[in-house]
């Protein structure tokens, strides 16, 4: 017992990994686990801790609150702009358009049908991307909504229109991809754009891990995943 007691005493300390915390945008989840975990493969050395997801102006909120992230993620660039003095440079990875959605078989099979007040129409809040990106779709179309409630993410209202809760809302396009909703691509869609950038935060607790994991989701790889959840390429229009 004594001599196994001293070569466990003598055997090495596993190395310890890393740990990088993301804050990341509500639509990115998804993606973001696939590209941690591959992130991950090529850099054991590193954890990746669970991706924290949520509207991109309740995660910016949270970091001025104190909350620690080493990286984040948000779905348009005036919204990192809010978090430009606890960060780094930020660089634009994906691009994303929204779609309006419904429930199979429901009511809404266009976008001039939301402005029907019958209707009860789920958007996201307009503090966050896809709330400011919806009424910029819906002032380009001309179209006057007044939404039965105001989420705080993109991800809420898919929720809502999925279970039937509501008769139709507005969503990125990667997040209705595989869902039960039947999906519309309005034209005017075409022409509201969210580009996500990402960057490292000023307080990040290991710098070089963060960084890595920030220039994968920009490499290669990264773009690989990106595209197959959806997402435009960082120089789409």
């Amino acid at each position: 017992m004594l001599a196994l007691a001293l070569v466990a005493a003598c055997a090495p300390a596993a190395e310890e990994r890393a740990p990088v915390t993301v804050f990341a945008a509500a639509s990115l989840h998804d993606a973001f686990e696939d590209i941690a975990r591959a992130f991950e493969a090529e850099r054991p050395d590193i954890d990746v801790r669970p991706i924290v997801s949520d509207g991109s102006s309740v995660l910016v909120t949270q970091l001025e609150e104190g909350a620690h992230a080493d990286v984040l993620a948000t779905a348009d660039e005036q919204t990192m702009t809010r978090a430009a003095e606890l960060a780094g440079p930020a660089e634009v990875f994906a691009t994303n358009t929204l779609v309006l959605v419904a429930p199979v078989g429901g009511a809404v099979g266009e976008l001039a049908d939301l402005a029907d007040r019958s209707l009860d129409v789920v958007l996201c809040a307009p503090e966050v991307p896809c709330g400011a990106a919806s009424r910029a779709l819906l002032e380009r179309a001309g179209i006057a909504v007044v939404p039965a409630s105001e989420e705080q993410n993109v991800t809420a209202v898919l929720t809502k229109v999925e279970t039937g809760v509501a008769d139709a809302g507005l969503v990125y396009r990667t997040d209705a991809i595989g869902r039960d909703v039947t999906v519309t691509e309005p034209p005017e869609a075409a022409d509201i754009v969210n580009r996500y950038p990402i960057a490292v935060l000023d307080d990040a607790r290991e710098p070089d891990a963060a960084a890595a994991f920030a220039a994968f989701v920009s490499g290669p790889e990264g773009q690989r995943i990106l595209d197959r959840h959806g997402f435009g390429a960082p120089g789409a229009p």
